[in-house]
């Protein structure tokens, strides 16, 4: 992690957080006594995300303690300190900016670092730490044994590349302006999710009236085969796999190629408005498969479901995210890590029977919901393809922002 770059842009140096007057400090341990319903923030290495250099706070700990306690001073936060997780997954980075509450404080699982400001702009550190040549010398000098750790003496002397400073300023600023973008695009994606699953909810609470059915009574479960090149015999075809189903949605590209014989060609094609719901992973995940690709099978980690009659796919999928996302198919299965989701077990899934005309006036609905999300998430995937680039451009000076003179 020390080694210095031997090509860097000119007016580009090489330092060491130490050199750029980095204080290191980690938390305190046995603040467990402290733990409060509400108080002071207490960052873990759960809020440390590896993708952005912004504090996940969903999860949030608090604590209560006198902001005037030697431990607590030594361990508080301040907007532009640095955060790099030093025990088990090593080299997270974080960075406290002003939308952190405080006062807030780290465990010992965290070091803190604060930076001279006049030396060096800490959110580019950040973003520079968090890239991809620095986070995998830190995945390579992980010890996977059971004390894996980085003591401080080794997050002083991890090095960066350090532009002039008003350089720093405006890579990082164009770096936070796109993570600004794709933060509400996080947001608005989870508002419409939650959205949809209100409405089904009302839906389900409102509507005692509807029959109860089961999977089994309104469509034919067929679970996909295994495909393994050094047993099976036949041609290549295009097989989707579980990861290739999203909620509401499907992705071509996570297909397989895998030889198929004409039996298992016969038995395994899928056609238009056939649901595909994950065997194992999330289980339940589901889509409607809409003839994404002109031919297309599927493996041993899917279902397929085919309406026996008139019931609505996009209801089925709706209805199954609900119950995915409020547990209720994780309790069918069981706690287990390796939880799946047998054919036996999704046959059993209780589902509504609404008449056909209130099922299309609800897949109407759902759909113009659908759209919202999956324009949403198109978005947010450029975007996130757009910062990719942005960091290896930026963070290596391949390409240079340019910078206003100072006027003297």
């Amino acid at each position: 992690m020390n080694s210095r770059r031997s090509t860097i842009p000119p007016g580009w140096q090489v330092k060491t957080l130490a050199e750029l007057g980095g204080q290191v400090t980690s938390g305190s341990r046995g603040w467990a006594a402290f733990y409060a319903d509400h108080g002071s923030l207490f960052v873990r290495i759960t809020n440390l995300d590896r993708s952005n250099i912004r504090l996940d706070l969903s999860n949030s700990r608090y604590v209560q303690v006198d902001p005037n306690d030697a431990e607590a001073r030594r361990t508080q936060l301040a907007s532009g300190d640095l955060l790099v997780s030093i025990t088990a997954d090593i080299g997270i980075i974080g960075y406290v900016d002003e939308y952190v509450p405080k006062p807030a404080y780290i465990n010992q699982h965290v070091a803190r670092v604060r930076l001279d400001p006049n030396l060096v702009d800490s959110r580019f550190v950040a973003y520079y730490l968090a890239s991809w040549e620095p986070q995998r010398s830190f995945v390579g000098s992980t010890d996977t044994g059971a004390k894996a750790g980085m003591n401080l003496a080794a997050v002083a002397a991890l090095s960066t590349v350090v532009p002039p400073l008003a350089e720093q300023s405006r890579i990082a600023d164009a770096l936070t302006d796109v993570d600004d973008l794709i933060a509400t695009l996080k947001r608005a994606i989870a508002k419409q999710r939650a959205i949809k699953q209100g409405l089904v909810q009302q839906l389900l609470a409102s509507r005692s009236s509807w029959p109860e059915s089961t999977i089994a009574n309104q469509f034919h479960v067929q679970l996909g085969k295994r495909f393994d090149a050094a047993v099976n015999r036949g041609e290549l075809k295009p097989c989707m796999t579980n990861r290739g189903v999203r909620w509401g949605r499907i992705e071509p590209a996570e297909t397989v190629q895998a030889p198929l014989t004409k039996q298992d060609t016969a038995d395994l094609r899928l056609v238009a408005g056939d649901v595909l719901v994950c065997e194992g992973g999330e289980i339940g995940r589901a889509s409607v498969w809409n003839d994404e690709l002109p031919e297309c099978y599927y493996q041993n980690t899917l279902h397929r479901l085919r309406a026996k009659g008139s019931y609505r796919p996009q209801l089925l999928v709706a209805f199954l995210e609900y119950r995915a996302k409020t547990g209720a198919l994780t309790a069918m299965v069981g706690k287990s890590s390796l939880a799946h989701l047998t054919k036996e077990n999704l046959m059993r899934v209780p589902i509504p029977v609404p008449s056909v005309r209130e099922q299309d006036a609800i897949t109407g609905v759902l759909k113009d919901n659908n759209d919202l999300i999956s324009d949403l998430e198109r978005r947010l995937a450029k975007n996130q393809a757009v910062k990719q680039g942005m960091l290896q451009e930026l963070l290596t000076g391949s390409t240079r922002l340019p910078v206003e003179e100072e006027v003297a």
